[in-house]
């Protein structure tokens, strides 16, 4: 079935078909046939065969075809369905019930198997859930939901993700720390290149989104606001004709000068 997968797809799906009608081995031809729906852009057919057939599938499967969901609405654009899914599934993590009630699971990765703990499924759903919660832009839930993540089971990636949402809420001095933990190795995951490389793209995205800083802090001033609103109406009033080869900071000493005396 494999090798038909890989020179006919198509072919495969009416396989899958005939295999989930005739009730042989419906868990696996459901999630298949779903798979190589979603690879030749047919997802929105294969969440509603998911939906109509997943009743014949063992309760054992259920979890994996949950997973198969999400990723098909992700796949579609159907942000909030994906909402809900992920926090059913942190539903049943939070009522004993994930992992058929083992404390960890087989996963599959890049053809590589793998044990993943209730502990890490948990972190790596919320950093899903935060992720939608950036698509729909509410920024707030998000970051919620990240720094949830991080306290359970931290990693780099979440942690860029984290840090791209503080710059969606301006609050650059705590993105500029998170990000610089994953440059300078405190995190695990920091010695993947790629999201290291991410973490310093997001470092200059942040310099350049913050403000120019305070003209007080110029100086080096603890500058009152009488003296501050007192230099705007300098400038307001002096732009026009004062003259350019004047140092600006000439006739800020000479304004300050005279508000002191």
């Amino acid at each position: 079935m494999v090798q038909l997968v890989q020179k006919d797809p198509e072919a495969a799906i009416v396989l899958f078909w005939k295999a989930i009608n005739a009730g042989d081995r419906v868990d696996s031809a459901l999630k298949d046939m779903a798979v190589v729906m979603k690879q030749l852009d047919r997802s929105e057919e294969a969440i509603e065969a998911i939906k109509s057939f997943r009743g014949l599938c063992s309760k054992q499967s259920q979890e994996s075809l949950d997973n198969v969901l999400i990723d098909l609405y992700k796949k579609c654009g159907k942000v909030e369905e994906q909402i809900e899914m992920l926090k059913r599934k942190l539903r049943l993590i939070y009522q004993g019930e994930a992992f058929n009630g083992k404390p960890t699971k087989t996963a599959r990765s890049h053809g590589k198997k793998f044990q993943v703990s209730v502990r890490q499924e948990t972190s790596r759903l919320l950093g899903n859930l935060a992720w939608a919660y950036m698509q729909k832009t509410n920024f707030m839930a998000a970051e919620v939901v990240y720094q949830k993540a991080q306290m359970i089971d931290p990693d780099a990636n979440k942690a860029c993700n984290l840090g791209l949402c503080l710059i969606k809420r301006t609050r650059y001095n705590e993105a500029r720390s998170v990000l610089e933990d994953v440059l300078y190795g405190r995190i695990p995951g920091c010695e993947d290149g790629r999201t290291r490389k991410r973490a310093e793209e997001l470092l200059l995205e942040l310099e350049s989104k913050q403000p120019p800083p305070d003209l007080s802090d110029l100086l080096g001033l603890n500058l009152e606001d009488e003296f501050v609103n007192g230099l705007e109406e300098m400038v307001r009033v002096w732009a026009p004709s004062r003259s350019k080869r004047l140092p600006i900071f000439e006739e800020i000493s000479s304004f300050r000068d005279r508000i002191a005396c």
